[in-house]
């Protein structure tokens, strides 16, 4: 099993990224800064309240800052992300490729970020000092502080400065009504900039909200791989195994959420929209960073396998059944409340591709003669009807050797 502490700076897999991100671990360095940033573009912030500009207006003096710091960053348009055995081009970085050879992260050599430019770190340190210590740490009536709001609206220039502030004071994972710390703030706001600043500056990895979710929980529901990345760049150990309050790892959640966003059963990576590729890409950055695709959620003992068969996700069940596993029978024929991967299959309602997903289950080792807890073979949940009979005949031709365990 992958240890779940994964050194994120060292890399635990070849040709991992190395984005550098000038200034940090450097606090009197500006860091890196990319143009782009448009206040009513990308200032959403998906689980909360965050929606402009005004929501931080109350605490600040008139003109002591703009709505929108020149050269400030709040997303990233699409590149290539990390691939995995042939997966599609997914939204990442905002980069330049460099000249070198192609690499292994499906870019042409290692990212490198854009030169910084826009506002100076000097002039945001100076603003925040001249508001003084307890205004920084005031808290409005759903909690937040200035620099959740800063963190929230991409303005990394004042988030930075701030959390240098509450870093002194010991209060830079002070949390908002939704138990938010502002990295998580930042990470649900899709700000890897300042995901990456908030790490560096000392921001508690594995602090979770008022659901239990971790930074790596948000990146994954919300299918952003930028904040992944920023993550593995800060050099900062992330627990990629930890459960949120409903006992799903960021695997689990990155595959549920991936289902979501590939609404239509048969959906493959040709036709794939924007936010189910950038949940793809979570999937496989998880998997990558060390994540374990044998593990069992906490409700229904459902591994990542059961969640991809169960949402009828062909491409994704054939790159589960790829990975590198010790005992690959074992992990396709692991049982959820007593179901298989293939019992899920066979109750796949019409519109799926059933017979697909069921072959690539056979191929990879699943045993057709495994029972459930109500004594069902797969064949046993097929649909009634002639449609159904090739499939019937399929699984009762199909015969895996005895395993060591099938619990």
């Amino acid at each position: 099993m992958p240890d779940p502490w994964y050194p994120a700076g060292l890399g635990p897999f070849p040709g991992a990224p190395e984005v550098q991100v000038a200034g940090l671990g450097v606090p009197s360095a500006p860091p890196a800064q990319a143009p782009g940033w448009e206040l009513e573009a990308h200032a959403l912030y998906p689980d909360c309240h965050y929606h402009c500009a005004a929501s931080a207006e109350a605490f600040f003096t008139p003109g002591l800052f703009t709505p929108t710091e020149p050269g400030e960053l709040a997303s990233f348009p699409p590149l290539l992300e990390p691939q995995l055995q042939g997966a599609v081009e997914s939204p990442g970085l905002y980069v330049e490729p460099s000249p070198t050879p192609a690499g292994p992260w499906g870019v042409s050599g290692p990212p490198q970020l854009l030169a910084p430019q826009g506002a100076s770190l000097d002039a945001a340190r100076a603003e925040v000092h001249a508001l003084g210590l307890q205004r920084l740490l005031t808290q409005d009536e759903e909690g937040d502080t200035l620099l959740h709001l800063f963190a929230a609206q991409g303005l990394r220039w004042s988030s930075y400065a701030a959390a240098e502030v509450l870093q002194g004071c010991g209060q830079l994972d002070i949390r908002e009504h939704q138990g938010k710390t502002p990295l998580l703030v930042a990470a649900t706001a899709n700000q890897p900039l300042i995901v990456q600043d908030l790490l560096t500056l000392g921001a508690d990895p594995n602090a979770t909200d008022h659901r239990g979710r971790t930074i790596l929980h948000l990146a994954a529901t919300y299918g952003l791989p930028g904040v992944l990345t920023a993550v593995f760049n800060s050099g900062i150990q992330v627990n990629v195994e930890t459960r949120d309050f409903e006992g799903l790892t960021p695997l689990h959640a990155a595959v549920l959420s991936l289902n979501e966003a590939t609404q239509q059963p048969a959906c493959s990576p040709r036709t794939m929209t924007v936010p189910a590729r950038d949940r793809l890409a979570c999937v496989q950055m998880l998997l990558q960073m060390g994540a374990d695709h044998t593990s069992q959620e906490f409700k229904s003992s459902k591994t990542v396998l059961h969640l991809a068969v169960q949402g009828g996700n062909l491409s994704l069940v054939q790159m589960l059944l790829d990975l590198p596993n010790g005992d690959p029978r074992a992990f396709v024929n692991m049982k959820a409340h007593g179901n298989t991967a293939l019992h899920m299959a066979a109750a796949l309602p019409p519109g799926f591709p059933q017979e697909p997903i069921i072959r690539g289950l056979l191929a990879a080792g699943a045993d057709p003669a495994l029972r459930n807890l109500e004594n069902e073979q797969p064949a046993h949940l097929l649909g009634p009807g002639p449609a159904s009979e090739p499939l019937r005949q399929l699984l009762k031709r199909s015969r895996a050797l005895p395993l060591a365990s099938s619990s």
